[in-house]
């Protein structure tokens, strides 16, 4: 399950959810953005669609933008390391910063922070689940080359 939030101009918040938190409110009269981001992210899971085009817009310092931008970077299909992901921000120490603003990325799926792995092609600190991560690389790996198992 995914809690989505946001407002009539962008999407905030894309988050992996295990269970309906009561305290929550559910509005029933969506957003013309939340119904878009809703529908396209149908369109992923049914391997139709490999970009997002609905806006959003996340909090965070100038560091964790730029990496969120970025993530963006990385191809539907692709994955990168947290070092290759330091070196693309111009400084390889800064692997460990780079990883912590992966981490509090909340536009989940949209800014593909799963497409980060460890150096040893390993699935490396997710979010959503290490299961989560593993799926959704694999979703992407059979519908770009055919592929049923990467990891």
């Amino acid at each position: 399950m995914l809690k989505i939030s946001g407002n009539d101009y962008f999407i905030n918040e894309i988050n992996f959810a295990d269970h309906i938190d009561e305290s929550v409110v559910i509005n029933k009269e969506l957003s013309e953005s939340i119904i878009q981001c809703i529908e396209q992210l149908i369109q992923y899971f049914n391997g139709e669609r490999r970009v997002f085009d609905f806006v959003i817009n996340q909090d965070g310092t100038a560091f964790q933008k730029r990496v969120w931008t970025e993530l963006s970077g990385i191809n539907y299909g692709k994955t990168i390391s947290y070092l290759e992901l330091s070196r693309r921000l111009g400084d390889t120490k800064a692997i460990r910063a780079a990883a912590s603003a992966n981490g509090k990325n909340n536009l989940a799926i949209v800014v593909p922070c799963h497409r980060v792995i460890g150096s040893k092609n390993d699935l490396v600190g997710y979010a959503g689940g290490l299961w989560r991560k593993r799926w959704l690389l694999e979703h992407e790996a059979k519908i770009m080359y055919g592929v049923q198992t990467l990891f």
